[in-house]
């Protein structure tokens, strides 16, 4: 004969609960263990920051992030996912800088911009940030010294080279110490209805980067651009009847209704990010090389320079150009390559290189990065 149906749910509550009980206190006394830890290792970067801050170091080391994220992922057997290790080394790093000396970040604001989000991503919460109207102000408070590093959009899947960076480059000597890239989804936000929309506010990239969808709608005729997406949502909630396109962090920020989700034409839409900073980057081993030259004003110059990087056996991954502001004929080229300026061969290429062009300027050397982060 079976027993009371209540005794024996009433059992397996009880199982549960004891279950239940007995896992919390592990995990409360593997709390305590990586408290302790953490502090050991914060005690630990203080006194780096100490070395640092003796030697007039950067507090940022891109080549010293990477060799941390790699070992971290590498020793990893789960459950936890590469990127979520990542997401919590990030912040830790972040939290670390803020007991070395908190770096005050510049990027392309005002809050809730893409550039905001990749700012966030690679430093974490416990820095400095300064929010800036345009991509040359980055460049300009970067060479004044009131921020440490700058976070700037350069090039992306779908609409190609951001030309603002590419300029601000002509001008600044900022150095290159970092790039990352992450996934970039549009939305249309707004305060009205679809259909009483007037005017739609957003950078002009991000117009490129969703020509379809807004074809499809009939707001390609209503479009205006914005200095960034962010100041489009600000725009948009400020005004009757105005939209902008941008990312749901901003509509969040700035009060507005995401009316459409995803609306970019590429779904695998993503941008390419650069860090600004002073400091020399160290060679890792799997690196990339920025270089902006002025070849000698004669037929096959172009040519002359990469025939120097394909005889060396050096994979160009961008290149693009720019006219001078110095001269009406003349164009400045920007060119990736794979390594680094310091390995053997980079460096016997670029000397190479200077004797087809009349300027050549490395803009930098920094770990190569191959993943895409999630928005």
């Amino acid at each position: 004969m079976w027993g009371s149906p209540v005794r024996g749910l009433t059992t397996l509550q009880g199982n549960f609960m004891a279950t239940l009980d007995e896992l919390r206190r592990q995990i409360d006394a593997l709390d305590g263990q990586l408290v302790r830890l953490l502090n050991e290792r914060a005690a630990v970067a203080v006194e780096i920051g100490k070395l640092k801050m003796s030697s007039g170091a950067g507090v940022y080391a891109p080549d010293r992030e990477t060799e941390v994220l790699s070992r971290v992922a590498r020793l990893s057997t789960g459950p936890l996912t590469r990127e979520s290790l990542h997401a919590i080394y990030r912040e830790l790093m972040s939290a670390s800088f803020a007991l070395e000396r908190p770096p005050r970040v510049g990027y392309l604001g005002p809050r809730g911009s893409f550039t905001h989000e990749a700012a966030l991503g690679k430093f974490g919460a416990s820095v400095e940030y300064e929010s800036l109207s345009q991509i040359a102000a980055v460049f300009e408070e970067m060479s004044r010294g009131h921020v440490d590093y700058g976070v700037v959009p350069v090039e992306n899947s779908t609409s190609g080279a951001v030309l603002d960076t590419l300029d601000a480059f002509l001008k600044h000597g900022t150095k290159i110490c970092c790039e990352m890239y992450r996934a970039i989804h549009h939305n249309l936000m707004a305060s009205c209805r679809q259909e009483d929309i007037e005017v739609v506010y957003s950078k002009p990239e991000a117009f490129m980067q969703c020509q379809r969808w807004l074809a499809e709608t009939g707001l390609a005729a209503k479009v205006s651009p914005a200095p960034s997406t962010s100041r489009a949502a600000e725009m948009a909630a400020s005004q009757r009847n105005a939209a902008a396109i941008g990312s749901k962090l901003a509509a969040k920020l700035y009060g507005l209704s995401v009316l459409a989700e995803n609306i970019e034409d590429n779904p695998n839409n993503a941008t390419r990010f650069f860090v600004l900073g002073r400091d020399e980057t160290r060679p890792t081993g799997h690196d990339r090389t920025s270089l902006m030259f002025v070849t000698a004003h004669k037929a096959g110059a172009l040519v002359e320079v990469l025939l120097v990087f394909q005889k060396a056996g050096i994979n160009l991954t961008m290149l693009t150009s720019r006219p001078s502001p110095k001269a009406e004929v003349e164009y400045n080229f920007f060119v990736d390559i794979d390594g680094h300026a310091a390995d053997a061969n980079v460096k016997k290429a670029l000397d190479d290189a200077r004797t087809h062009c009349h300027t050549l300027h490395v803009l930098g050397s920094y770990p190569k990065s191959t993943a895409v982060l999630a928005a």
